[in-house]
């Protein structure tokens, strides 16, 4: 990577040479009309010229119906060092991997215990892996780790590619960790921790493979090629690999980027670039997945736990997950203001990290732009996956204006239209 650059990619003059599009309907079937639709592409072409990413795959679904299904871009061969002659051109079933956004559906999935009465979640996690009472964590509960209030923000190891492919070393470590802070005192984003101890939790409990359950559960009932942990061998020819991009990392970002994962842009990249990366398990970020079928999960939150008449989960347990467990504070991992539910990462009024006036939306965002989430007073779901890490680049105000572009062109409807998280009755989706 280049240190007096701003390590973009290559971008053709003509984007539709590079632009493909699937099953969108006529914006009228979703209450909008085709300039607010082409006005939030055009915000993601804008987005698309800065260079920070090889590829941007966006979905977008409004009162049920898809408005938008695009990628942008090239599977691989596009970095900052430029075009390579393998270069491939993305469409929309693309695998991307979620990174952090995968957390919402291990959240999910322990929430579906909770649902069944398998789990409780203000239980300790030591009454299902004992050996997680070591070092005073005796007393640390799922509802703490799902918080993000659980004490273990992040590996206190050195972290190598070797050790974030080995989920028992992890597992290990984490249960003989200590933790920085007592359970529920503070705020701290759990980056990678959290999930391999309720990856774990999900399967002593359930005796099942947490990837099985997870395709039992909702991979296969919601009909999805691809939705899991890792990457099945037959799908890796056609994954996206992700580039290092933005202003030189080692210039702050890689101090940052320790701070929170344990480890730089690098070896972020590397790492999920590695085909071992798509043979394990890690609960808190490698789901791999087209953004249609990310934001088919949220489709699913979105309408009470529902898919094509399919009860995926109850609407009182998506309704549960979503609750805010606190006002706005400051995260002591992102350094940043943050409201959480119990899985999901929340929006804010005026502004937050969906876009402004979205203080009922829920979702998760992935490493490091990626965006998921999903709006009841807008009734949409979004889901906007791209593959180049760039914390600070030249992309940042393009972003923000996508994001403020979805919002000004999906109005609010009112309480009687929403569909909400409990079927028809919109008021028990307030969330402010």
């Amino acid at each position: 990577m280049k240190i007096f650059s701003t390590n973009t990619c290559y971008v053709p003059k003509d984007l539709n040479s590079i632009t493909q599009a699937k099953d969108e309907v006529n914006a009228e079937l979703g209450g909008m009309n085709p300039k607010q639709v082409q006005t939030i592409w055009r915000s993601v072409e804008a987005l698309y010229k800065t260079g920070n990413h090889p590829l941007i795959s966006v979905c977008i679904r409004r009162q049920g119906q898809i408005m938008l299904n695009r990628s942008i871009g090239y599977v691989k061969g596009n970095t900052a060092q430029g075009l390579s002659r393998d270069a491939a051109i993305a469409n929309p079933d693309t695998p991307i991997c979620l990174f952090s956004a995968s957390k919402i559906v291990t959240a999910m999935l322990i929430h579906m215990l909770d649902e069944t009465g398998e789990i409780n979640l203000l239980d300790p996690i030591s009454y299902y892996i004992p050996e997680y009472a070591q070092n005073g964590k005796r007393r640390a509960t799922i509802f703490h780790l799902l918080s993000h209030r659980g004490g273990i923000p992040r590996i206190e190891t050195e972290v190598t590619p070797e050790l974030l492919f080995d989920r028992e070393q992890i597992l290990q470590h984490l249960c003989a960790a200590k933790p920085i802070t007592a359970a529920g005192t503070h705020l701290a984003y759990h980056a990678v921790t959290a999930g391999y101890i309720l990856g774990e939790l999900i399967e002593r409990v359930t005796g099942q493979d947490i990837r099985q359950f997870l395709h039992e559960h909702i991979e296969k009932p919601m009909g999805m090629d691809y939705f899991n942990y890792g990457l099945q061998p037959e799908f890796r020819d056609q994954v996206a690999l992700n580039a290092a991009t933005g202003i030189h990392p080692k210039l702050g970002t890689d101090l940052y980027l320790d701070h929170v994962l344990g480890g730089g842009l690098e070896l972020a990249v590397n790492v999920t670039n590695d085909q071992r990366f798509m043979d394990t398990v890690c609960p808190a970020g490698n789901i791999y997945t087209s953004a249609e079928q990310a934001n088919r999960f949220f489709e699913m939150l979105l309408n009470g736990g529902q898919y094509n008449g399919k009860q995926i989960m109850s609407p009182q347990t998506v309704f549960r997950a979503t609750l805010p467990t606190s006002s706005t504070s400051i995260d002591r991992t992102l350094l940043a203001p943050m409201r959480y539910a119990l899985g999901p990462m929340l929006g804010s009024n005026p502004v937050g990290i969906f876009g402004p006036s979205t203080g009922q939306a829920f979702g998760h965002i992935g490493f490091s732009n990626i965006l998921c989430w999903a709006d009841p007073e807008r009734d949409i779901s979004v889901s906007i996956l791209n593959t180049g890490k760039s914390v600070i680049g030249t992309h940042l105000p393009t972003l923000a204006n996508v994001l403020m572009q979805i919002s000004r062109q999906c109005p609010k409807i009112s309480k009687e239209q929403r569909r909400g998280l409990f079927g028809t009755d919109a008021t028990e989706t307030d969330l402010v």
